[in-house]
C-alpha cells in the first residue's frame, strides 16, 4: 500500500522507490570527460580552507643583457619581484533530500547515487567555466557552455598588454589568418580529401592547417614543446578525422576516448575532445551565418599557461528539522588564473561541410 503524500511534496514524485516491480539497477547518464585538471597547473597552492583565500605568484624577473668592453664599470640590475594573485573566489553547491520512508522502502541507495551525480555536476561546471575563461569567454548561465566574450579581468593581468579577457590579441585566430578571410569572422574549416586541394572559395583552411597555425603561434612565443595541449569539440574532431592524413591513421585504431584524450601527438599537441568548450550563437554547424555570430572555439596552450585551485570544501549530511529526512549538501570552491597568456592560443571556426 502506497503512503499518502502531502500536497506540494515533490521528492521522488513517481514512487519509483517502491521495491515491488523495479530493477535493482539504476540507469546512469552518460558523462562528459573532465579535462581541466590535465591541462592546467596546480603546483602553486597547498591547503585551501576558505573562499577568498589567495595564492601569491611571483613572476620570473626579466634580465637585461648588455655588451661589455674591457674596463667597463658594471652596474648591477635591480631585480623586480612583481607578483599577482590566484584567488579562490568561485563557489558552487548542491543540496538534496532523502525521505526516511523512501529510504527504508527503496532497494536503491538514492543517497549514494545522487551524491555521485552531484560530484560529477560540480566537476562539469568547473570544466565549463575554466575552459571558457582560458578561451576568452564566460558563461551566461551555470551548466551552460561559455557563450559571451569575457570582459572582466580576474584580479591583475599577468601581462599588462593583455586585453580585458587576459589574453593577447596576437594569439587569437580568425578568418583573416587564412586565405584572405575577414577579420572578426570565424574560420570556415573543411577537410582536404585525398590529393584534392582545398577549395578556398568555400573554406578558409583545413583542420590540420588550423592546428599547425596554433602550433606556430606558440613557437613564436618560445613556448616549450613539452607540455602542449589542444582542446577541440566533437565537430572539429569529425573534420579532423575526415581529412585523409597518414599522421592520424595510427590513432584511428585506438581504444577511444580516455579522459578526453583522443590523440597523443598532432603537431606536438596532446589532443583532448570536450563538449564544454565555448559556443557562440548556434555553434560551428550553423547554416545561418559563417561570420561573427555563430561559431565554435578551439583552445591550445601549455600546461603552465593557467593555474587552478579547487577543493570540495565540505560535504555533509544532516537531519531535516521539518520532516523525517536526511539532507545532503556540498560546496565546491575554486579559483583560476591565466599566468602566461603568451602560452594560450584560441581560434573561432565554423564547419564547411
Amino acid at each position: 500500500m502506497a503512503f499518502a503524500t502531502a500536497s506540494g511534496y515533490g521528492n521522488l514524485p513517481n514512487g519509483n522507490f517502491s521495491p515491488v516491480i523495479y530493477s535493482k539497477q539504476v540507469q546512469l547518464a552518460f558523462r562528459k570527460a573532465s579535462i581541466v585538471e590535465a591541462i592546467t597547473n596546480s603546483d602553486y597552492f597547498g591547503e585551501i580552507a576558505n573562499m577568498g583565500d589567495s595564492v601569491k605568484i611571483i613572476k620570473e624577473p626579466e634580465i637585461t643583457v648588455k655588451s661589455y668592453a674591457r674596463g667597463t664599470t658594471i652596474t648591477p640590475q635591480d631585480l623586480d619581484d612583481e607578483d599577482f594573485s590566484l584567488t579562490v573566489d568561485k563557489a558552487n553547491y548542491f543540496a538534496f533530500k532523502v525521505d526516511d520512508i523512501e529510504e527504508a522502502h527503496s532497494h536503491v541507495n538514492f543517497q549514494s547515487v545522487a551524491s555521485d551525480r552531484a560530484a560529477y555536476r560540480l566537476a562539469d561546471q568547473f570544466d565549463q567555466d575554466v575552459l571558457g575563461y582560458m578561451s576568452g569567454f564566460t558563461q551566461s548561465a551555470i551548466h551552460g557552455k561559455a557563450n559571451t566574450a569575457n570582459t572582466t579581468v580576474n584580479g591583475t593581468k599577468a601581462v599588462s598588454t593583455a586585453g580585458s579577457d587576459e589574453l593577447l590579441s596576437s594569439m587569437k585566430l580568425d578568418a583573416s589568418d587564412f586565405n584572405g578571410g575577414s577579420a572578426g569572422n570565424s574560420i570556415v574549416v573543411k577537410p582536404r580529401t585525398g590529393a584534392d586541394s582545398l577549395n578556398t572559395t568555400t573554406a578558409n583552411a583545413t583542420p590540420m592547417q588550423v592546428i599547425a597555425r596554433m602550433s606556430r603561434k606558440l613557437d613564436q612565443q618560445n613556448v616549450d614543446t613539452n607540455g602542449r595541449w589542444l582542446v577541440l569539440d566533437p565537430v572539429f574532431a569529425e573534420l579532423l578525422k575526415d581529412e585523409d592524413s597518414r599522421l592520424l591513421n595510427a590513432d584511428f585504431g585506438g581504444s577511444g576516448l580516455q579522459n578526453g584524450l583522443i590523440f597523443n601527438n598532432i603537431h606536438g599537441f596532446k589532443v583532448y575532445m570536450s563538449n564544454n568548450l565555448p559556443e557562440v550563437g548556434d555553434g560551428p554547424t550553423s547554416t545561418t551565418s559563417t561570420g561573427s555570430t555563430h561559431y565554435g572555439v578551439l583552445v591550445a596552450g601549455h600546461s603552465t599557461a593557467a593555474a587552478t585551485a579547487e577543493q570540495i570544501n565540505k560535504t555533509e549530511t544532516y537531519r531535516d528539522p521539518d520532516s523525517f529526512a536526511d539532507i545532503v549538501r556540498g560546496m565546491h570552491l575554486y579559483g583560476r588564473k591565466i599566468l602566461r597568456p603568451e602560452a594560450l592560443v584560441n581560434a573561432i571556426y565554423t564547419s564547411g561541410l
